[in-house]
């Protein structure tokens, strides 16, 4: 007996169902974004044409996927990109998955940007230098880098994108290829600021998402976060240890009038400007909050006083 047609309405209930008990909190739109990746169709489509009719592989390649769901596996490594600040973002297990709250330190880095650049004379013909510290995919400086060619700032601004993590390098320099951007990165491997800009010089500008989950929380994340590299999240028992250890090495690393951009946890705003007061007397910190209104980002320079 043949098997009755399988549509696109029923195949997502049945799906939605599944996610739904296994504990998905968006069910839903898990099932509809696999759909979409399967097909190779924007989701619009699948709620133009529930009728649709889909073919044995195309179930096939979709069970799988939704296996992978309820497991709790990321919809982001599933599919093999995530969407930051409009661009596709190649992610796997090597790298953090991009937050939409990273996207208040990217929209920050351009205000600065901007800002730095509008200043004449500069005191220097060099390109203004980003540093982008544990770049992970590389996701902030690939969206700093489109945003800069959509507004025509040709090779203004180059890139210098670090991480301990050879994996991670390997990610974040297919993303920064992939976006036609190659030209503008250079890439490192080392422990935060144990590695030097080639050429040698200063940043203007240091952006790091580092890890500030405090380490006994990581065991109470959600399931997906297993998937993630743990070197990427824990940021010891305050949460603040890495990022303390940044800290104490911007001295060294930023040019005159530089600054750093540090993205932090909702909690973290007072902690985070005690640890900068300590470790970097005379300089300032201005925590600022991202769109949901939670402290978000530090933004850490000496002091004009």
């Amino acid at each position: 007996m043949e098997a009755p047609p399988q549509r696109v309405g029923d195949v997502l209930n049945a799906a939605t169902a599944r996610l739904s008990v296994a504990g998905s909190e968006t069910a839903r739109l898990d099932a509809e974004v696999l759909l979409a990746h399967v097909l190779g169709v924007d989701r619009s489509i699948l709620a133009a044409h529930p009728e649709a009719v889909l073919s044995t592989g195309q179930l096939a390649g979709y069970e799988s996927h939704v296996a992978r769901r309820e497991a709790g596996e990321p919809v982001a490594y599933i599919r093999g990109v995530k969407e930051f600040y409009g661009t596709a973002i190649s992610v796997d297990r090597r790298v953090l998955i991009p937050r939409p709250e990273t996207e208040a330190l990217v929209e920050l880095a351009l205000v600065r940007i901007a800002a730095d650049l509008s200043r004449a004379p500069r005191d220097r013909s060099d390109p203004y230098l980003v540093w982008d510290v544990g770049t992970g995919s590389g996701a902030i400086g690939v969206a700093i880098g489109n945003e800069l060619r959509r507004r025509r700032y040709g090779d203004a601004v180059r890139f210098f994108a670090s991480d301990i993590s050879s994996d991670a390098r390997d990610v974040a320099t297919i993303n920064v290829v992939s976006q036609g951007l190659a030209h503008l990165f250079i890439f490192a491997e080392g422990d935060l600021l144990d590695v030097v800009p080639a050429p040698p010089r200063p940043a203007d500008l240091l952006l790091a998402n580092l890890p500030y989950i405090r380490t006994g929380t990581i065991p109470t994340l959600a399931v997906a976060a297993s998937y993630e590299p743990t070197i990427a999240l824990d940021g010891g028992p305050d949460g603040l240890a890495v990022i303390r250890r940044l800290l104490d090495g911007l001295p060294g690393v930023l040019a005159t009038g530089g600054a750093a951009l540090l993205e932090i946890g909702d909690e973290q705003a007072g902690s985070m400007t005690k640890a900068a007061a300590e470790l970097l007397p005379g300089w300032t910190c201005t925590i600022h909050a991202d769109l949901s209104g939670n402290p978000r980002v530090a933004q850490i320079e000496i002091s004009d006083d």
